[in-house]
């Protein structure tokens, strides 16, 4: 059972990792060409939320190592930290003010488990923002934690990930419509964008008032 402040770290955590992730992109639209095609659905999911998680803890494990001798440090990373986020907090509400859509075509042969393996490796790894995201920002933000509740925090945003990857690959037919609709992603965003900015500030506001 979660203390109060782990319960915070979770929160903090599910709220930063669901953040980051509900953005479209080529990650995400492959998850849901998979979905749609109902090919190897499984492995794509396992594998998106386990690259996420394995990054999240590197970079939360490393970061905490690196500053605990280093208040200074940790205090540079967390402004930094919510520098970024208010950045991509003004990016959300830009998407919300323009929407898109998500879209995936499901047509195709099926394709070899090996094959689909190799192009989600690829579309997740050697994108730099998923080690700026996950690395960096979250190690970041999960370095400025209570004392023993780094744990918490690392399991809501592995549990954000899990939960936004299997949402979308396994319920693809039915949330391929909503995601195909803009004002969808217009609320999405505005979400995104709020919570963005309560976590920059919450970081802002840990550094400046003690």
């Amino acid at each position: 059972m979660f203390d109060a402040f782990s319960q915070t770290s979770f929160l903090t955590g599910i709220t930063l990792g669901g953040s980051l992730i509900i953005a479209i992109g080529a990650q995400n639209t492959y998850v849901l060409r998979q979905g749609l095609r109902r090919e190897h659905v499984g492995a794509v999911v396992f594998v998106c939320a386990l690259i996420d998680v394995l990054l999240m803890s590197a970079g939360v494990a490393g970061l905490g190592a690196a500053v605990t001798e280093r208040p200074r440090l940790l205090d540079a990373l967390a402004i930094g930290g919510a520098c970024v986020l208010a950045a991509y907090a003004l990016a959300a509400f830009r998407r919300a003010w323009k929407p898109q859509a998500l879209q995936a075509v499901a047509g195709g042969g099926a394709q070899p488990l090996g094959l689909v393996l190799s192009q989600v490796l690829g579309i997740s790894l050697l994108n730099p923002h998923v080690y700026l995201d996950t690395v960096v920002l979250v190690g970041a933000v999960g370095a400025r934690q209570a004392a023993g509740t780094q744990g918490a925090f690392l399991f809501g945003a592995g549990l954000a990930s899990c939960l936004w990857f299997a949402g979308l690959g396994f319920g693809a037919r039915g949330l391929a419509p909503l995601f195909a609709r803009p004002v969808a992603w217009r609320v999405l965003d505005l979400g995104v964008g709020l919570t963005m900015s309560w976590i920059a500030s919450r970081l802002a506001f840990g550094v400046f008032v003690r």
